[in-house]
């Protein structure tokens, strides 16, 4: 396999593979010319096999199942733990299982890892709660409610972090941790419930947008392409020793009634209407890039959100148009 040895050809498995993110990554691996296969996990709550269905690579394979009690003989050198659903609406209707994604997924697939293997982690910026600083660098320790209505995503993923570097202390683990700040692009679901997703839904279908409480509240808002391009120089291709954790998204802030309002210019005669604020939403999220910047030399998040939205909207409108791929 040009040039690669059989020894060093490497086996490779992503828990929420044929989610959103999951699926783009999955095509930045199978571009490796040292991969030997390519195990995708997934139950399907809230990933789609629709988005590797583009995939024709015998070195791929989808296995549906839970990430916490998923079982295999063979042993990877390489293990990708994006096994939790993303979107409030999702995590909220079953805190115990996204618990147990996050949480069981990372105790069981550490168990499938060679020794001196490297184990690959997506947490969040959940992690830093209501932020009381802006932006928010990787030291902060956040301001979280642990009995809140957000919270067993927030904390799942706070513990799946304390498990893998309390595992790293006291044997070694080869770990990376990135902390990934409202990503969106094409893949995701139409029913996602997360504000690009939702906005662009309801402009292609009622024409009204829904805006929770007065839409000041920020975020920042990162392109799929520019968010994978950097966990892929993170998690294999870049030669460096840091493990994380590690801010990835995009660091220019937009209210979420602008993003709304570009939208609504996409599909002239659609509207905004305000509804009452969702309990504990973060009035911002910006990270700070400075040490992404020096891990990852030249690497940003460079897709406007203008740009970006475009790009989403295509997709959104072509798979509303065929709806069963959409849901499938």
């Amino acid at each position: 396999m040009h040039g690669i040895s059989r020894k060093d050809r490497r086996a490779v498995l992503v828990a929420g593979g044929s989610g959103f993110i999951g699926s783009h990554l999955a095509d930045r691996l199978l571009q490796r010319t040292d991969l030997d296969c390519l195990v995708v996990v997934d139950n399907l709550w809230t990933g789609s096999p629709q988005n590797l269905a583009h995939l024709n690579d015998p070195r791929l394979s989808l296995e549906i199942g839970d990430a916490e009690v998923f079982t295999t003989s063979q042993r990877f050198d390489e293990i990708i733990h994006l096994a939790s659903p993303a979107s409030p609406c999702w995590y909220m209707s079953d805190p115990a299982r996204t618990i147990r994604a996050n949480v069981g997924g990372a105790f069981n697939l550490l168990g499938l890892l060679k020794p001196g293997g490297r184990f690959c982690f997506s947490s969040t910026s959940e992690v830093y709660g209501d932020p009381q600083i802006s932006p928010q660098p990787e030291s902060y320790r956040g301001s979280v409610d642990c009995t809140g209505p957000r919270s067993s995503y927030d904390e799942s993923k706070r513990c799946t972090e304390a498990l893998l570097f309390e595992t790293q202390r006291t044997q070694g683990l080869d770990v990376r941790v990135v902390r990934l700040f409202n990503v969106y692009g094409p893949r995701t679901r139409i029913d996602d419930g997360r504000a690009i997703s939702n906005f662009i839904s309801q402009a292609l279908t009622t024409g009204v947008l829904t805006v929770y409480g007065d839409g000041l509240q920020s975020r920042s808002w990162g392109y799929v392409d520019d968010i994978v391009d950097g966990l892929e120089r993170f998690f294999w291709r870049d030669n460096i020793s840091h493990r994380g954790p590690l801010n990835i998204g995009n660091n220019c802030e937009v209210s979420v009634l602008d993003i709304a309002k570009f939208v609504c210019s996409l599909v002239p005669g659609s509207s905004i209407v305000h509804h009452e604020p969702v309990p504990q939403d973060p009035t911002n999220r910006c990270p700070d890039l400075r040490l992404a910047k020096r891990i990852l030399p030249g690497w940003e998040a460079a897709t406007d959100y203008q740009e970006g939205i475009r790009r989403t909207f295509e997709w959104f409108r072509s798979q509303i148009a065929t709806p069963a791929a959409a849901t499938a």
